[in-house]
Order: C-alpha cells, then structure tokens, then sequence
C-alpha cells in the first residue's frame, strides 16, 4: 500500500518538528498569559468573610500557599483567569485564590460577591481560544494544536501546529487561517476556513534514504465549534489541502479532525 501525498514534497531546510511545535507551545503559552483584566470597576475591594483567605503563588491548586489573609481584611481583585482571581491584599502581596474562595467573600457594603461563570455569551465574544485536535491527513494521523484570536464575533485568525506520523513517513505542518462564522451566537456553530503554510516530510525508509521535503500548502474547509460548558467548546472540522509540489501537478489531500478548546 503507499504512503499518503505527504511522502512526496519537495525540499528545503526547515526545523525539526520538535522545535517546531516547541515555538508552537511558547506562543500559546504567552496567549493564555494575556488573558484580560478585569474592568477597573468590578470586583475592585472585597471583604474576608471567611477565617481565612488562601493566595498561592500561580492559578492552580498545584501552586503552594505563601500568604493568608484574615477575616475583616480586603483584598483588591485584579485580574480573572478561568476560576482563578489575582488578588492584592492590603500588604500589597498578590496572588491567585479560587473560585469558591472568593464566593465567600463581601462588597464593602456587606452584601455577597456575585462571581459570574462564563456562559454561551463568554463563548460568542471570546477573544482568545486554544485547543488540541486529532484525525486523518490522507492516511496519516495527525495531532494539531492552535492557537486563535477573535477579530470580532464573525471572524478570527488562527495560527496551527501539526505533527503527521504515517507508516513509511512523519511529518510536520505549520500554518495561518482565517476562520468565519455566520451565526457565533449559536451553541452549534458551523464555520468556514481557509489558509496557507508550509508541510514537511521525513521518509523513515532504511534501504534507500530518502530526502526530506518541504513545500507550501493552501486549504479550504468547514466545521462545527459546539460548546460544551463553562469555558469548554469542542470541535470537528474538515479541511482539503493543495499541495504546491515541483512536479508537472499538483498534489491533493483530505483532513478530517476532533477536538476540544478552551476559550478565554
């Protein structure tokens, strides 16, 4: 049986796909760090309703507690990231408290704070989303992971990483979409995709040592993104690749992928 197209690229000197993916994870790492603040006016002081107020070191229950404060004392709240709320308190340590922990606390006039959970709005105006996929690239399999940035509620650019692991074959694939929807504020949103970018290809064959090949790739395509709860959306799309070889003609491959995102 033969390999699939991506074992007959053309070549040029590219990165390894380690590193590749590597930049990949960097850059992703730094959308989530640029989660927004929340406006100045919400949530500005709260109150200690509790014994005790935990603040830990980063947004996880993996990170330790360095600080504590009081029943009575306030904190400021500065920025929200998932269920986690970076906070200052009144010595001017900050650090990250829990969703259920700042449930508990008090508006200045003593009234409950109300913490929204983010809905089937947050999800229609979400600037940010990450997420990971898997699927069939012309035989292959393939995982891919991306990273995309909302222009407004109809269209988003998105920036994907992809590792192709055939039988006779692995490979990696970079590129750059521009992604529309009709209708965001639907729970079922279908899209409309297109883009541009650069496929790899290393042959694992031991008899006769085959060239690695590199060659631009264009796409068009279609999905559903389908949220799921809170900030948690999942995602099916298909996609058809040209492959720009050096041959007389060009080379076409099929894409069928799922996977689940989180937006912020």
């Amino acid at each position: 049986m033969s390999e699939p197209s991506i074992t007959t690229i053309p070549s040029t000197p590219r990165p390894t796909s380690s590193a590749w993916l590597a930049c990949l994870a960097i850059v992703v790492s730094l959308l989530i760090l640029a989660a927004p603040a929340l406006a100045e006016d919400e949530y500005r002081s709260v109150t200690v309703a509790d014994p005790y107020l935990e603040m830990r070191t980063g947004p996880g229950g993996g990170y330790p507690i360095f600080n504590v404060v009081d029943r009575g004392e306030s904190v400021d709240v500065i920025k929200q990231r998932t269920d986690w709320y970076l906070v200052r308190a009144d010595n001017g340590k900050e650090g990250w408290v829990d969703r259920a922990q700042m449930q508990l606390t008090l508006q200045p006039d003593g009234t409950p704070v109300s913490f929204k959970e983010a809905g089937i709005e947050d999800f229609t105006n979400a600037k940010w989303e990450t997420g990971l996929l898997a699927g069939d690239f012309g035989g292959a399999n393939i995982v891919s992971l991306y990273g995309s940035y909302s222009l407004n509620p109809n269209v988003s650019v998105e920036l994907w990483g992809s590792q192709i692991l055939g039988n006779f074959s692995n490979g990696w694939m970079g590129s750059v979409n521009v992604v529309h929807e009709a209708f965001p504020d639907w729970r079922v949103s279908p899209f409309f995709t297109l883009g541009a970018g650069f496929i790899h290809t290393s042959p694992k064959t031991t008899i006769i040592q085959g060239e690695d090949r590199t060659d631009q790739v264009g796409h068009v395509g279609g999905g559903f993104r389908v949220y799921a709860t809170r900030r948690f959306l999942l995602r099916a799309e298909y996609k058809s690749y040209v492959v720009f070889t050096s041959r007389d003609e060009n080379e076409e491959v099929e894409e069928w992928k799922v996977g689940f995102a989180f937006f912020f």
